[in-house]
């Protein structure tokens, strides 16, 4: 498994702890639930991606919601909420990573550890915010 896969994982899992049990930032960081035998490069890239979200929150919720027909992002799953976030915090974020691969990452995580179709819900989702992205610029 790559680093930056490796790194997304924790970043979903913390993502997912900020929204079940309301974690400062700081107390997300310290990675406390994490196996210590990880290369602090992969846990750094988690890092990033938990505190870009958390730093750009209500720009980032709004972009997720504004892509969501008919629904409300608290009714998105936590996993599927989770990958969309850090996923749209890369989209705008990291230029050095291509939407491509920001997408397919995406998506994998989603076949992993979401539901039977969270990895559509979660590819649709993020074309249109690339979509919408790349008509701004």
């Amino acid at each position: 498994m790559g680093s930056r896969r490796s790194a997304r994982i924790i970043a979903l899992q913390a993502l997912y702890q900020f929204d079940i049990t309301g974690k400062t930032l700081d107390e997300l960081l310290t990675f406390d639930w994490l196996d210590r035998t990880h290369d602090p490069n992969v846990v750094e890239y988690a890092k990033a991606l938990v505190a870009g979200y958390v730093a750009n929150r209500d720009f980032i919720d709004e972009v997720i919601k504004q892509q969501l027909e008919h629904w409300d992002l608290k009714r998105v799953s936590y996993v599927d909420r989770a990958i969309l976030r850090f996923s749209t915090f890369s989209l705008y974020f990291q230029e050095d990573v291509p939407s491509t691969v920001v997408i397919n990452e995406a998506i994998d995580l989603a076949k992993i550890f979401g539901t039977d179709d969270s990895y559509r819900f979660v590819n649709g989702v993020l074309d249109g915010i690339r979509k919408h992205r790349e008509l701004q610029t």
